[in-house]
């Protein structure tokens, strides 16, 4: 496809595919032609000729005329059909449906292996940040420490009008909704799916890990409470969702999405409203920052672009983690260091606990400072629950051999001969 001029059937003309649709128009010197659009509802109004749209699914698909098939829909399962159908047929694909390509990335895998075609999806995760290539093709597997990040723009949006404007989670969230950054039915970003689904895409081109998203220790900040962020402004910090992994020192993978504490020189505190933030940890580099808009109609389209450009050059993913390196294994086989709000004792199973460093007693809420096996959070869901808010203290993880030193400190401390 090198060099040659690029057919575009594209699915989907809502706010990402209009967002396409007029930056392909400003973009002539990418040779991309938008030749048809397949849309469900024929009957809506749309900014564009309407004999560019159909309803035909298969018009796009079987036309040997087009030869890049871009997928931008919110629907998951009809998407799959789609992409896999594509790709059968020799068309090169770029989707930006991360719920999808999270769920369905081991058939995707095989499929790309079975018929050479080029799946790309950078604006599924971070939008406007360039992550995905940039984890494909600079940071080598065993150089890369760890990754964490900010990767959903509407809970962004909340947790900064909750911090800086003082409101409730519930204002702020009727605040993202009329400003677009967060959908009439906000489940998906603000219970945390969106964010996992992104990670889970993350995990693969970091380290080769290779699992459905309900493999990874998640939540989102429906349980945010304006306590915890009165908490978090006394001890100097802001709370973020951060997506979050780390290379052990046995050779798994610690991976997470979480509310978590972030100091204010962290970079990641830096990142507001709608914006996303990855901060990479490697061997050599250290840590380098990426940032930029996560959610919007041309943020997103950009990375679609980008992604189309690419397929002038024949770009694929070789998934150099998963094919040319050993691939790592997730694990929950860790301990966390969480802050805890509540309202009653009695929900909380303190016996889960490693030890507990800090507790304060309020008439409404409580809260305590503990470390916690990361499996227990994973089997059981009370932090969940009745009005329970579980945030990542900063720098939360402790690995299995710094809780046997921390123990021995500990017994030693107390006169303990051992």
């Amino acid at each position: 496809m090198q060099h040659q001029s690029l057919r575009i059937g594209l699915f989907g003309f809502g706010v990402v595919g209009e967002g396409l649709y007029k930056v392909l128009q400003q973009t002539p010197s990418l040779k991309a032609e938008l030749t048809k659009v397949c849309i469900k509802h024929p009957e809506k109004k749309r900014n564009a000729p309407t004999q560019l749209f159909t309803t035909d699914k298969n018009n796009l698909l079987w036309d040997e005329a087009i030869n890049v098939i871009v997928e931008v829909t919110d629907d998951a399962d009809a998407a799959f059909e789609i992409v896999a159908t594509a790709l059968r047929n020799g068309k090169a694909v770029v989707s930006a449906n991360k719920k999808m390509l999270a769920e369905h990335l081991p058939d995707l895998l095989q499929i790309q292996l079975e018929t050479g075609s080029s799946l790309l999806y950078e604006s599924a995760a971070c939008a406007s940040i360039p992550v995905i290539r940039n984890l494909e093709e600079y940071y080598d597997n065993d150089l890369l420490h760890a990754i964490k990040a900010i990767v959903n723009g509407s809970t962004n949006f909340i947790l900064t009008k909750m911090f800086e404007e003082q409101l409730s989670f519930s204002e702020a969230l009727l605040l993202a909704q009329q400003s677009g950054f967060a959908e009439s039915n906000p489940v998906l970003d603000v219970e945390g799916y969106d964010a996992v689904n992104k990670w889970a895409l993350l995990l693969n081109h970091a380290y080769g890990i290779v699992e459905h998203p309900n493999k990874i220790l998640f939540t989102g900040i429906q349980s945010i409470h304006t306590a915890d962020a009165q908490v978090a402004q006394e001890k100097k910090y802001e709370i973020k969702l951060v997506a979050q992994a780390k290379k052990l020192k046995e050779g798994n993978v610690a991976a997470f999405v979480l509310p978590q504490f972030t100091k204010s020189d962290e970079p990641l505190s830096f990142v507001k409203n709608e914006y996303n933030g990855v901060v990479i940890e490697s061997g050599f580099a250290d840590k380098q920052f990426f940032y930029g808009k996560g959610a919007g109609s041309f943020p997103t389209a950009s990375a679609v672009l980008s992604d189309i450009a690419a397929l002038r050059y024949q770009y694929k993913y070789e998934y150099k983690k998963l094919y040319h390196h050993q691939p790592h294994t997730l694990t929950h086989d860790f301990y966390l260091k969480v802050y805890l709000s509540f309202t009653d004792w009695h929900f909380i199973p303190k016996d889960d606990f490693e030890w507990i460093e800090e507790w304060h007693a309020g008439e409404e809420r409580k809260y305590l400072v503990g470390v916690i096996h990361a499996q227990h959070l994973y089997n059981q869901n009370w932090w969940k629950a009745n009005e329970t808010s579980l945030i990542l203290m900063p720098e939360p993880i402790i690995e299995n051999v710094e809780i046997v030193k921390l123990k021995k400190r500990s017994l030693e401390l107390a006169g303990v001969n051992l």
